[in-house]
């Protein structure tokens, strides 16, 4: 049986995701987590033959769980299984050391397959992310050097704040303070030397990490 580490803050996702594992008849969901510091506890105690991580999580993001996943277990596949589509996220989960990218909007089937070909040592990009990937990869793209200087944290409140977000609904939706969103608000603006909500949801717009 391949064991899987399953890591989603939202407790409805997860049991919809041990159901699909579970039934795939060769493989058992040995911990579920809600958030990355757990998902690394449970990994040292369970020791998982494939991890299933989302990126946007309270506290410690999913870029944070494949780096401190890989320094304990350097050979740990890890599979990112997310809503963002976005080009950013794909490049930098991959280049984090994650072997497999699969949206939320997959059929139930793709997340079986790609669990198994990561624990046989292979890759697995769904569709979207793989559109994504090939995207970013193109030459020419606006604001590649500014974006590439934010952190993911930064590129997750940059497209809460573009999507007419408030600080608070932002803050609710990763596990950080009101304060800390704001914080991260003014640091985008000095980076990117912008003036205020609009100019960065232009910007957030033109590289692709929302739609206009």
């Amino acid at each position: 049986m391949i064991k899987v580490l399953l890591a989603d803050d939202h407790d409805i996702v997860r049991a919809g995701l041990r159901r699909i594992v579970e039934e795939s008849g060769d493989m058992e969901v040995v911990a579920e987590a809600a958030d990355g510091r757990e998902a690394i506890q449970l990994a040292l105690s369970k020791s998982p033959d494939v991890a299933v991580v989302d990126l946007s999580m309270p506290g410690m993001d999913g870029l944070e769980v494949i780096d401190q996943l890989k320094s304990y277990f350097p050979k740990l596949p890890i599979l990112i299984l997310t809503m963002h589509e976005e080009e950013q996220f794909v490049v930098r989960a991959i280049e984090a050391g994650a072997m497999g990218y699969i949206t939320k909007r997959v059929a139930p089937d793709q997340l079986v397959k790609a669990i198994r070909k990561l624990h046989a040592g292979g890759r697995y990009l769904s569709n979207a992310a793989a559109e994504a990937l090939a995207l970013r990869l193109a030459k020419g793209m606006p604001g590649r050097s500014l974006l590439d200087s934010l952190s993911n944290r930064e590129i997750q409140v940059l497209r809460g704040l573009a999507l007419g977000q408030t600080s608070r609904e932002i803050a609710e939706a990763y596990g950080i303070s009101i304060k800390t969103v704001n914080t991260y608000r003014d640091r985008l603006l000095k980076k990117l030397n912008l003036r205020n909500n609009t100019e960065l949801a232009r910007f957030a717009i033109q590289n692709r990490l929302v739609e206009a």
